[in-house]
This record gives structure tokens, sequence and C-alpha cells, in this order.
């Protein structure tokens, strides 16, 4: 009895310094199971059965860390040039080309805006045998002051309006649908 005794007393102790070691320190060893054999009744001669105590390690091995999937960065979010030249560009010049119209440029420069002649970043568009337009944008930001200028091919444009100045949160499909109204509106592109 006291055989038995010791025995179970061993087991305890092995399981309790498994499962303190695995709480106060992560051990790097892969999965492992510990089987004992124990004579749990040895002395009763009616119930003379061995039980198997199977020990699993399961918390030895460390825990991956789950890394949630990076959320993409909204295309408004990212810098201006950007943006400008790899997002609304490209769109311009997709929504122009399904009305049946063709860009012979388009192009963003700091240059001088047209009519004011300040300093500013300008998107530049000439539609073949159409319009030109001009998009400013006041500094290298989508949400700064801008404004529109729009002329019939081969002349200057003679007035500069604002844009998107109410807005509190500018998107690439509000510009372009803006753009696009700005161009309706003048009777440029489309029947208004």
């Amino acid at each position: 009895m006291e055989e038995n005794l010791d025995k179970n007393n061993e087991i305890n102790k092995e399981i309790s310094d498994n499962f303190n070691k695995s709480n106060s320190e992560k051990i790097k060893e892969p999965k492992s199971e510990k089987v004992f054999n124990v004579d749990i009744n040895k002395g009763n001669s009616e119930i003379n059965s061995a039980s198997k105590f199977v020990i699993k390690n399961e918390i030895d091995t460390p825990d991956k860390p789950i890394t949630k999937p990076k959320k993409e960065l909204p295309v408004e979010k990212k810098p201006f040039q950007e943006f400008i030249n790899i997002h609304l560009i490209p769109s311009l010049i997709e929504e122009i080309n399904q009305r049946g119209l063709e860009i012979n440029n388009i192009n963003l420069t700091n240059t001088n805006r047209p009519i004011a002649g300040d300093k500013c970043w300008v998107i530049n568009c000439e539609i073949k045998d159409t319009c030109n337009f001009w998009l400013s944008f006041e500094k290298d930001d989508i949400s700064s002051l801008k404004s529109i200028s729009l002329s019939k091919p081969n002349q200057q444009p003679s007035i500069i309006e604002s844009f998107l100045i109410d807005e509190k949160r500018i998107t690439l499909k509000l510009i372009i649908s803006r753009v696009l109204q700005r161009l309706n509106g003048q009777k440029l592109i489309g029947v208004n």
C-alpha cells in the first residue's frame, strides 16, 4: 500500500512540476505524452486492475500569435502623388473613355494655377476635340483647397471655380463624379 502511495505521490509531483513549469516559462519542446502504468489496488484481491494514466504535455509548445490581416490603406489616405498618379488619373481616363471621348494629354505638375497664377499642384487634361480642364490643389493634400477651370479646345480658361469646398470627406469617386458633372454642366461632354 505504501508503494502505491509512493507511486501516486511521484505521479502527482511530476504532474504538479509539469504544470508549474509550463505556467512559469514557455517550453519549446514538441508535444509529448508520458504513460504511467499504476496498479491502484495492488493489495485488494477482488479488484486487481492496472490503470493507465496518460499525461499530455500540450502546454509545452508555445502558441503562435494570431496576427490580424493588415487592412489595406484607403486610396484617399495614400501619399498625394501616389493617389493622383496611380488612382485618380487612371480612373479619370477610364471614365472619360467610357463616354466615347479620347484624352490627348493628362498630367500632374507643380505649376502656376490658370488665371490665378499662384503655384500649386495642377492636373491638366486635354480631351480631344472637346475641352481642356485644370483641376488644382493648393497643397499636396487632396483635402486642401481645390479649384477647377475649363475651356474649349485651343483656348485659355477664363473662369476659375472652387471645387468640393463643402465636402468633409473627399473620395476618389467624389472627385471623378464632380469633374464629370462640371464638364457636363458646361455641355462639354454628354447632353445636359
